[in-house]
Order: structure tokens, then sequence, then C-alpha cells
């Protein structure tokens, strides 16, 4: 597998050169998160990734996790590599100053994010769920939980979970069997969960599982469900661990990917039941679990990106050095593939699409920023408003997008990515799971559709499409190329997206199955045209340096590039995808069941 390295330049773009620095240094409690700090942060972090991560991943692929005797046992150099990761404080970033965080802001945060999922996913996945755990504990729980538990978890020293799912209830959680009785301040938890990623693991001392469950006397569906923290080893008041508590690890999933993750069926209350602490208020566990389940949408989609830059940085390599055929420039000798024009292609579809979707990625979490600091009430609803709309989007068309670049990957390997010795196969078996994961990406096209757009009569997707309109109106102040050709492109899409989303909500009341037929299909125009936008603010900025006395011309050049072939080549489709959204909703619902 070819050593992979943070793009470190392309965040300094983003950060420096596009503002969002800035934007987030100007909010209370950044003041000193400085463009030097921020720079020293990421060169740091990519020292980890490059040298630390990337180098077991493939090794951990091939050796997976082990479950003998009740016991899982992570890959070689996996428990080494967290420890690092503690001791480095990476785990903190984003998080509370009064619990032992860095308060740092999410974008930075998130930055960092994107590096240890490159290097390796299966291992980051461990403080990815974790991250989730600590948003809903510090939203939702006690300041007793907070106290005996927030501490370590921040830390990265014990690791947290998400457990929701069970073998007869997959999405829809009105559906689940596993009970909590109370006893006394505490309550007793009974069941099983299935698809519990880190669920046991032997990198951290103890695992704090939030788990879902209901009480018997819960209403029925979904308003009858309660979050409970269940910990690994109970926590005495001094702080230590105490007691095994009752729940275990039956097996692990054999899975496509991430095989060095372990995905574990997790039994609870086996004999007097596993000893739990309700989080919020009993019968409102899911709004609790919803902040987790928020945080890590946002963070599946980055792994999305992720993944995109791993496998756009091997096929990158690998076309350099690989020596195929002939062409213009190699005067008659074997050329390296990456001279011939379709080879080109495919690099450049996925370079663009990861700037395109790293760029969209990092101006919303500087949102997030907003909406958790900003003094003003009114920017923090606005900043919330637009973060909601963007998560399913962000969610689904960048791990979309990641299965077909991991593939397209494959592709520009020829035979050789077909074989796993070479890595390719397996960032595309990896990022295989990530549609699937926290919502199916089907999921997240209809609450797009529902909760998103319908409900709100399309305001917020209105008051988007608004500013597009404007940053195109600031666009078209100037006759320079690129930018007036992505003009032209980014001006036919939201075209397209706005008809599309008028037509959603005025159809969508009336028939809803008629929105949600076509519902993957206008996410997948949002994001094509939302991607769109921040290419376009890349090469506004782009442009601006490049005019700079001593600019890396070179560095600009290839962005403005970039930027171009992604408004020819990826927004250009945008148009097209309006179609499927308006029409096939009668062909989609056409077919009785058995006609399948």
């Amino acid at each position: 597998m070819i050593p992979y390295s943070a793009p470190t330049r392309d965040f300094a773009f983003l950060f420096s050169d596009m503002g969002l620095g800035a934007q987030v240094q100007a909010l209370p409690g950044c003041e000193d998160v400085s463009p030097e700090l921020i720079e020293q942060i990421l060169e740091e972090a990519n020292k980890l990734a490059r040298d630390v991560l990337a180098p077991i991943n493939h090794t951990g692929d091939k050796q997976g996790a082990v479950f003998e005797n009740g016991v899982v046992r992570t890959a070689g150099g996996w428990t080494e590599a967290y420890h690092q990761f503690v001791e480095g404080g990476w785990n903190s970033i984003p998080f509370d100053v009064d619990h032992g965080g860095q308060g740092l802001p999410w974008a930075v945060a998130t930055a960092v994010q994107e590096m240890w999922n490159s290097a390796n996913m299966a291992w980051a996945l461990c403080p990815l769920l974790n991250q989730g755990a600590v948003e809903a504990l510090s939203a939702h729980g006690s300041d007793a939980l907070k106290e005996r538990y927030l501490g370590k978890m921040i830390s990265g020293e014990w690791s947290g979970t998400m457990n929701l799912t069970e073998p007869q209830a997959g999405s829809d959680l009105s559906l689940i069997k596993t009970k909590a009785e109370r006893d006394g301040d505490s309550y007793r938890i009974k069941g099983q969960k299935i698809y519990i990623t880190y669920g046991e693991h032997d990198m951290t001392d103890n695992i704090v599982h939030l788990v879902l469950a209901r009480l018997p006397d819960a209403p029925a569906g979904t308003r009858g469900i309660s979050l409970f923290l269940v910990p690994k080893f109970l926590v005495n008041a001094d702080g230590a661990l105490g007691e095994r508590n009752d729940l275990r690890c039956v097996s692990l999933e054999h899975k496509l990917g991430i095989a060095a993750s372990p995905t574990c069926v997790m039994a609870y209350g086996d004999n007097e039941g596993a000893i739990g602490y309700l989080v919020g208020e009993e019968n409102r566990g899911l709004e609790c679990m919803f902040t987790m389940m928020n945080n890590a949408r946002l963070s599946v989609g980055m792994q999305g990106l992720a993944m995109t830059e791993r496998a756009y940085q091997q096929a990158r390599d690998y076309a350099r050095d690989r020596k195929q055929g002939k062409s213009a420039q190699s005067n008659g000798a074997a050329a390296s593939i990456i001279q011939h024009a379709d080879v080109r292609r495919m690099l450049l579809t996925m370079r663009a699409y990861a700037e395109a979707m790293r760029a969209l990625a990092l101006d919303t979490m500087a949102l997030l920023d907003i909406q958790h600091r900003h003094l003003d009430e009114s920017w923090r609803v606005w900043a919330r408003r637009r973060v909601d709309l963007l998560t399913p989007v962000i969610k689904a068309w960048f791990t979309d997008t990641a299965v077909e670049m991991t593939s397209l990957g494959v592709q520009v390997h020829g035979g050789m990515g077909f074989i796993e010795e070479t890595g390719a196969a397996q960032h595309f078996r990896d990022a295989r799971i990530l549609p699937i994961y926290e919502g199916t990406n089907g999921i997240q096209a209809a609450d797009l559709i529902g909760r998103k757009i319908l409900r709100d009569g399309g305001a917020a997707v209105d008051e988007y499409i608004e500013e597009l309109h404007s940053l195109i109106n600031r666009l078209n102040e100037t006759d320079r190329e690129p930018i007036t050709v992505i003009r032209k492109h980014l001006a036919a899409a939201v075209d397209a997206l706005e008809n599309a989303s008028d037509w959603i909500v005025g159809e969508g009341a009336k028939d809803p199955d008629a929105a949600l037929a076509g519902s993957a299909a206008y996410l997948k125009l949002f994001g094509v045209t939302a991607g769109g936008a921040m290419m376009a603010r890349s090469t506004v900025a782009a442009l601006a340096r490049r005019d700079e006395d001593g600019a890396d011309a070179d560095f600009y050049d290839a962005k403005l590039t970039v930027a171009r072939f992604y408004a020819e080549s990826i927004l250009a489709t945008a148009p097209g995808l309006a179609a499927p959204i308006t029409t096939t909703h009668t062909t989609v619902m056409a077919l009785a069941d058995d006609a399948f």
C-alpha cells in the first residue's frame, strides 16, 4: 500500500486563503486559535496519521480483530497507536475545557479527524464513536454522570459506543426489545444489541455504552425509548474501576471491509441485569441519542471524504510509477499511465470531489462552531438551521461519492487494483459501509425531504438557494476565467435545485411518495450544487492569492484547474438530475410488490 500524507496545503488554503480560520477565531473562546496554531496542529496530526496509523492499516486489515474466550484483541499495533493518540491529547481537541477538553473549534477537529480516517479508518472508528458519546452525555447527562465519566472519555482513556440496533430492529427503532427496569437510583438492562462498533476491545480500560432500552410502563413506539449509560466496569465513588458489569460481547461480525474494527454482538443482563444510568429523561431517549447520531452523521460524511482522499493518493502515486502503452509525451517509450487522458480524467474526478467535499465539510463545521459559540442568538439559530439542512447531504452525498471514487481508484490500478496487495481494494471495501452507517442514505434523503424541507415549507432551503444566487451575482462582477465557466454551470445547477425544491414543496404535501421517489436524486443534486458553490468560492480566493507577489503560482494554478474541471465535468451534470426528481414517482410506485 502506497504511503499516506495529509493534504495540509489544502487545509491551509481553506483556513487561511478562504478565511475559515479567521471566521472561527472571531468566536468567543477561539481568540487564540491563530493561523499559526492551526498549522502547527495539522502538521503534528499529520505525523501521527502518516507515521503511526497508516502503516498498520493494511496489516490490520489482513489480521483483523480476534475474538477468543469472550475477549477481543485488536490487530497488531492498534493499542500502541491508541496510547500515542491519547498521550498526544488528540481525543480532547473539540471538547469542553471544564472536563479536560481543549475547547478548540469543530472545524479544526474535523480536519484532524479526516487525517485519522484517511490513514486508517478501521482504527479511527473508535475515537469517532467516543466523540459522539461525549456529545450526547455532555448535552443530556446529569451532573453526577458528567463528573464521573466525561473526563476519562474526553481524554480518550475510556471509549464510548452507541447501542441502537437489534436483530429485529434495524433502522426502525420503534421495534427494539431491550428492557430496562428501575432499581433504586439505577436501572437493570437486559437485551441484545448488534453491529456495535468497538463494543469490546483491548485499547482502553473501560468502555462506556450508551444503550437504548424500553421501560416496562413505556408507551409504544419510539416515544417509549429511554437512553442509558452502561459501563463495562462500574465506577466507584472515588473514580476507580469497580466490578465487571453484567454485559459481554457474544461474537464479532465478519464483514466486507473494516476487518480490523471489532463489530460486536453485545448481550446485556445474562444474570441480574447490567447496571445502567438514565441519560436525560425517561421515554425521551431518542431525542438524546439524536445528539450523538447527528454528530456521527457529520463524522461519517467526513469519513467519505477521507476515503476519497486516501484512494486518490493511492491511485495518483500508482499512476505516476506504472508504465503501460505510449503517449505523445513519451516519445515512443513506455509511458506512465498518468500521461493517458482517461487516467487523468479519473484522477481529476477523484481530486475534484475531494476538494469540493473538504471545503463544504469545513465550511459546515465552521457554522457548527457559530451555532455553539456566537453571542448573538439570531446567528446561532441561523447556523443551526443551515447545519441541520446540510447534515443529510454531507452524510449521504459524501459517502455515496466515496464508494464511487474508491471504485475509480481500483480502476486506475487496472488488474492490480483487484489484487489485495496494492491496497486499492481495501479502500473500496472499507468505504462500502459508509452509505449504511448512521441511517442508510435512503433514510438521509427522506430526512432531507421530510424533516428539512417539507416540515418548514421549504424556508431553510429557500434561504440557502437565495445565498447561492447572491454568490452567482458576485461572480458576475468579473469576466476572468475560470470564474466565467464556473458561474455558468453553477447558475444552471442552482436553477435546477430551486425548481426541484419548489416541486417537492408543492407535491410533497399532497403525495409524500411522489417526493420520496426522487429523494436520492434530489440529495445528489443538492450535494453536487453545494460542492460547486464551494469550488466557486475557492476559485475567487485562489485568483486573489495568485495575483499577489511571491504567491505559490503552481499551487493556485492547480486549484483553478481542478475547480474548472469540477464545473465542466461534475457540476454540468446537475441539471440532468432534475427529471428523475419530478417524473419517476409514477413508475417507481407502479409495479405491484409481487411483480418485482
